[in-house]
């Protein structure tokens, strides 16, 4: 199975909840979406929205799952999903708001 594209979901530095779609190894490249906040975690359903508004969606059959990386004695989770892109984009409003 390809590595990319995936969608990865973090609690960012900022404090709050942000979904990136990995799409090449720079960062630069990767498509961001905030969502606001901190609490509650963001659903599944919102993840998905946000993804057809991004013009991906989960490639079929395979579930968001946990992760994590450390850094030195840092441990960061995250939860991921391999994605693929869309035949059209999808227009869903998506809540919260843009990075």
């Amino acid at each position: 199975m390809p590595l990319l594209p995936e969608a990865r979901m973090v609690l960012h530095a900022s404090g709050t909840w942000k979904l990136f779609v990995l799409t090449g190894y720079e960062p630069r490249e990767w498509l961001a979406y905030s969502f606001n906040r901190a609490e509650p975690i963001p659903t599944v359903p919102e993840c998905v929205a946000v993804l057809a508004a991004l013009g991906y969606e989960v490639r079929g059959g395979i579930g968001w799952k946990w992760d994590a990386t450390t850094t030195g004695t840092r441990r960061r989770m995250f939860v991921k999903v391999p994605v693929r892109l869309l035949a059209a984009p999808v227009a869903v409003p998506p809540v919260g708001g843009a990075a």
